[in-house]
């Protein structure tokens, strides 16, 4: 059975926000079964989270989308079905499936893909965050070399998993040197950003390398985020190093698509050959 929620959407991206990172809200209760159903479910989930398909707008009939994902009907009616039961649209006799019109509550979350650091600052303040496990283990190969410690060195690991309005939308696994650590426990971090926690102990943070990618949810990560095992899920790892160049944390964090993007401003600079695309830096920033 398809566990319902209430749905929970942050206004979409306009040219007016245009260079914000954005998080945005929805029920989901499941991937449909069948490899083809769900690609096709993500895509036009996707097309309608991204404003292809606007609120109140009709979808392509079932024999349409068929040809166009090159699949049977069945597999159509499958996606749909789903997406239906996930609140993104409604289907009406004599009218097909229609867009549904989402809820909108409370604040965007906002900001420019240079100043992401910020952002997601600012929105440890504004979520809440669930402890899931707390405890000092040996640092695996990749976090030590990342460190710059001893592989097998001593550091605290925790996981925690953080929400908006109830909804789990990140997945996040730190690890801290353990001298560092100790300044804190298991109710600190319950409580407070790991930032925060950083700063109390002394740490003087000056400089961070950050990766995003791509990755699919395990069936610990798929259980927590409240999707399905396989699912699609924004790869972040950051290592965040104090003035001296030394690791002080390592970040694996795991973020829904349906519930967060990240996008970047790009300005046309140069002359004649050399001209290029270009972030921009601040210029979208509050």
């Amino acid at each position: 059975m398809k566990n319902l929620r209430r749905i929970i959407h942050w206004p979409r991206g306009s040219p007016t926000n245009r260079g914000r990172a954005a998080v945005t809200l929805n029920a989901h209760s499941g991937l449909p079964e069948g490899g083809k159903a769900r690609r096709v479910y993500l895509l036009l989930r996707d097309e309608i989270s991204n404003g292809v398909f606007k609120d109140g707008s009709r979808l392509p009939g079932e024999h349409r989308l068929a040809e166009q994902f090159d699949v049977s009907r069945i597999t159509i009616r499958r996606a749909l079905e789903a997406l239906a039961a996930d609140g993104w649209i409604e289907k009406k006799t004599g009218a097909g499936s229609v867009v549904r019109a989402q809820e909108q509550v409370g604040h965007r979350l906002s900001a420019d893909f240079a100043t992401l650091i910020p952002h997601l600052v600012e929105m440890d303040r504004k979520t809440t965050a669930r402890l899931l496990s707390f405890s000092y283990d040996s640092a695996p190969a990749a976090v030590a070399e990342a460190l710059g410690i001893p592989e097998g060195a001593d550091v605290q690991k925790a996981v925690r998993v953080r929400s908006s309005g109830g909804q789990p939308f990140s997945h996040l696994t730190t690890y801290v040197p353990k001298e560092i650590a100790v300044s804190y426990d298991e109710a600190d971090l319950a409580t407070q950003p790991l930032f925060r926690l950083l700063e109390r102990s002394g740490v003087s943070v000056s400089s961070a390398h950050q990766t995003v990618t791509a990755a699919l949810a395990t069936p610990d990560v798929a259980d927590a985020l409240e999707v399905s095992v396989g699912s699609p899920l924004l790869f972040v790892q950051r290592i965040v190093r104090d003035a001296n160049g030394q690791g002080v944390e390592h970040l694996s964090a795991l973020y829904r698509p349906d519930l967060f993007r990240l996008e970047m401003s790009l300005a046309r600079v140069g002359a004649g050959e050399a001209r290029h695309w270009e972030p921009v830096i601040g210029g979208a920033s509050k």
